[in-house]
This record gives C-alpha cells, structure tokens and sequence, in this order.
C-alpha cells in the first residue's frame, strides 16, 4: 500500500461548518493511523475508514483543536458498539491519558486500557507498524509538541503540529516527498514567543520537501491568501489540505 495522507480537518482553533479542526488518516505499508484528533474528525474518519480497526492514533500535542475527539473515540470504543479487537496503541504527549481519564471523573488512567494503548511521546521517538515508520521530534509551541515524519517504503511525509520556527521543523521537511505544515497567523506580534508559523515561516521550513501542503490556517488568514504567500517564497508545487481529499506519495 503506497503512503497517503487522507485530510479529515484544517481548521484553527475552532471547527467551522465542512470544516473540522486539525486530524488526517495516514495509510502506508498495511497501516491506518488516525494522526492528530481534532474537534469534528472522528465523525469524517468514519467516511474513510473503520475506527475500530486502527493500526494507531498518532497526537502532536493537547491542545483541543488536535485531540479533543479523542473523547469521541472513547466514547465510541467503550459504549458506542465500535470496541477494537485489542486497545490501539495512541502515541500522544505524557498527559494524555489523564487528560482524557479526567473527562470521565475517572483518578485512574487504567479506566480506559481496554480501548487505548497509551503510549507516551518524545523527542526521537520511533515506532514501526507494518511497513509504515513514525518518528517524533520535538517541536517549539507553548505546551508539549511535537512534529512527524513517516516514511513508508521509500516515501517520506513530514508534519509540523503546531510550531513556532525552529530547527526540527527543516529536519522533517528534508527529503519529504510532502510536508504538510501549518500557516496559522498571518504576522508575527513584536515581543510576542513564535509558538505558530506565517505563511511565509512554512514555505521556508519546507524548503528540503518537494511539496508543501499549508494546513491549520488561522481566522486572521484565508486559505487563498496562505497558499499565495507561502508559495512566493517555497520554490516548489504548494497546495492546500481541503477536507476529503487524498494525497498518495
């Protein structure tokens, strides 16, 4: 199975009508990852594919615009009929699963080991499911994150969570048939930590990628205007993720 990246939401820091916030299914080498949880994608991962049979659920960080419908899964995996034949492996930062045992009034993370496989994150984490490698880096936003990279026989895609510029952010892009990375603000505020990426910020971090994909476009931005502006300064073919379109690498 060759990798591709299903776009399920994009939207920052809210879900809008058709369009959930930040969550893709990534296929690969007989893999089906669910990578970040947005509010709203649980609802389009069912167009796509059976929840239940998950080889893993991949989240960049807590933040609600990219794990609150693990909630949802939850829900549809402990009493929706929805329940994996074995806990799937979730790889998330370190709090995630007393984050979400917290919704349910629940001390004990051990509340939810049936349906979930936790699986903290950190910085050059690597796992390998079937022919499908994810690697973690650590990435600059104001909370835990952390980016991807995913190669799977030969190809290669790099995500950017959310991040303010940094290095990580070059390394993953470097070789990637794709990069998909976000464009959330539209300038930088003086004095301010860059947590987030201008257009212009992801068509530089992309520059090692043969395409950039701009994704997680803010309410001060459209889509039109980040693509036009991360266009003029990344040399390459530079798209957008719309919801329910696939991308095969």
């Amino acid at each position: 199975m060759p990798l591709s990246l299903t776009v399920l939401g994009t939207a920052s820091p809210h879900p809008r009508p058709g369009r959930p916030c930040s969550g893709y299914l990534l296929r690969g080498g007989g893999a089906e990852v669910w990578m970040d949880a947005g509010t709203g994608t649980f609802a389009e991962l069912q167009r796509h594919t059976d929840p239940a049979r998950l080889t893993a659920i991949w989240v960049s960080h807590l933040h609600a615009d990219h794990s609150a419908d693990l909630l949802a899964a939850a829900y549809a995996f402990a009493f929706g009929g929805m329940a994996p034949a074995a806990p799937i492996p979730l790889y998330a930062p370190q709090a995630c699963a007393a984050r979400l045992a917290g919704f349910f009034g629940q001390p004990d993370v051990r509340f939810l080991s049936g349906v979930f496989d936790f699986r903290p994150l950190y910085d050059g984490h690597a796992v390998r499911h079937w022919n499908l490698r994810l690697t973690a880096r650590a990435v600059l936003h104001d909370t835990e994150a952390y980016g991807l990279r995913a190669e799977c026989q030969g190809s290669v895609l790099g995500y950017s969570g959310d991040s303010g510029p940094c290095e990580a952010l070059a390394e993953l892009a470097g070789g990637a048939d794709v990069f998909l990375c976000e464009a959330d603000l539209d300038r930088h505020r003086e004095g301010e930590r860059q947590v987030h990426l201008t257009p212009e910020d992801a068509g530089a971090c992309a520059k090692g990628a043969r395409e950039l994909l701009i994704t997680h476009v803010g309410p001060t931005l459209t889509r039109e205007a980040a693509l036009e502006r991360a266009a003029a300064i990344f040399p390459g073919r530079t798209s957008a993720a719309l919801e329910g379109v696939t991308k095969t690498m």
